[in-house]
Order: structure tokens, then sequence, then C-alpha cells
């Protein structure tokens, strides 16, 4: 589990292609003592496990979903990433609960500055727009992120210039590929209530209970 609050920006050293599954180098300054094999990293986003480490590289194994399903297909070696180590019991949720499951790709359609920030617009395929709300919150290459806009295909966010610095999307341009988690909380919410409302029936459950009790 993580929060979206990026840690460092590692780099690409090297992407070998095995087939439909790759294995995945990245360079960073993270603390290589306070990293062992089997740790859970997201990078941009993406949940991968530490399968060997050597100096400030840590590898990982990455599978023929995972690059279906994420931008990593355009990743080579020199790419920045956003990388993230597992939330602890201890720390403190800064951004949002994020599972480092990536749901879809998105692309960036406009970058603009507004009084020192960025405004980033990036389209979608349709069927995630339900998951997405203005001002909820949404998971762009990792970065935890609050939404401004929601279209039927597209949806935009306001990026402050200390986020735009410590992040990759400093370095984004128009048609640059980035990956999508939506909020788990609102996929939960539609498995509960059923898409058709039936299963809501059924087990008791509305959405006007969901108001009362101060989920909507």
């Amino acid at each position: 589990m993580f929060t979206g609050l990026i840690e460092e920006i590692g780099k690409v050293v090297g992407i070998e292609r095995g087939g439909a599954a790759a294995r995945l180098r990245v360079a960073s300054s993270l603390p290589a003592e306070e990293i062992r094999l089997g740790d859970s990293i997201a990078v941009n986003g993406v949940c991968l496990t530490v399968v060997s480490l050597s100096g400030t590289t840590a590898t990982f194994d990455v599978s023929p979903e995972t690059l279906e399903r994420t931008a990593f297909r355009v990743l080579h070696p020199g790419s920045p990433v956003n990388l993230e180590r597992a939330l602890r019991l201890s720390d403190r949720l800064g951004g949002h609960i994020v599972s480092g499951h990536v749901d879809c790709v998105a692309t960036l359609a406009e970058r603009r500055e507004v009084s020192g920030n960025i405004v980033f617009a990036f389209t979608f395929p349709r069927e995630f727009a339900r998951y997405v709300v203005e001002k909820g919150s949404i998971a762009i290459d990792g970065i935890s992120l609050t939404v401004n806009a929601v279209f039927a295909d597209s949806f935009a966010v306001n990026v402050i210039p200390h986020t735009a610095e410590k992040t990759t999307l400093r370095e984004k341009a128009v048609g640059d590929a980035v990956n999508i988690e939506v909020d788990i909380l609102a996929k939960y919410v539609e498995r509960l209530l059923g898409r058709d409302g039936e299963r809501a029936e059924k087990s008791g459950l509305s959405l006007d209970i969901l108001a009362k009790s101060g989920f909507l």
C-alpha cells in the first residue's frame, strides 16, 4: 500500500525484454540499507517487487499483464521514474490510499502555466470516468493529486511548483503517456451497489444510506 507521495525520482538503467515479460533495473538515491529483497516499491505508480540489489540499483520483474496495462512499454534506459516505498503503519497518510495497481493509461492533452502552477489535462478511456469526481483523488504515475475538473473522456489537475519539481511531471509534454490509478474506494462502492442497482436492492445498501453514513 502507498500514499502517492513521491520519495525520489529514479532513473531506468536497463530494461531487458524476455518474451512478453521484462526485467527492469532502476537506479536511485533511496537508502540502500533500508531496501531488502522482496520489498514493494511503486515505480511510476506500479507496485513492483525487488528481486535483486546491486549498490544503488534495484531490479524488478515486470509481468506481461503489467506491460500490457501500463505505460511501462514506453520506458527506455534514461527514463526518469517516480519512486515510493511501501507505507509503514506508523507513517502519516499524507496523500490517499494507493494500491499500486494501475487501471489504465492516459495521454497528456494540455499543459499550461497558471500563476506559477501547472494545469495538466489528460484524456483517458471513457469507462473509467465514472470513478473520477471533482475534488476527488487520483494517482498519476504514482503521484497523489486532486481532480479539478472531469469530462466524458478527460480530466484536469492543478500541480503546485513543489510537486512539479519533485516528480517526473516537470518533464511531461503533450502526447506523453501516464499511468492512472483511480480511487480504490470508488470501485468498492460500485461493486457493493452493483452498476444496475440490483445488488444494492438485495443487500439493503443504497445511495441514501451511504450518504447518511458520510460516504457520499
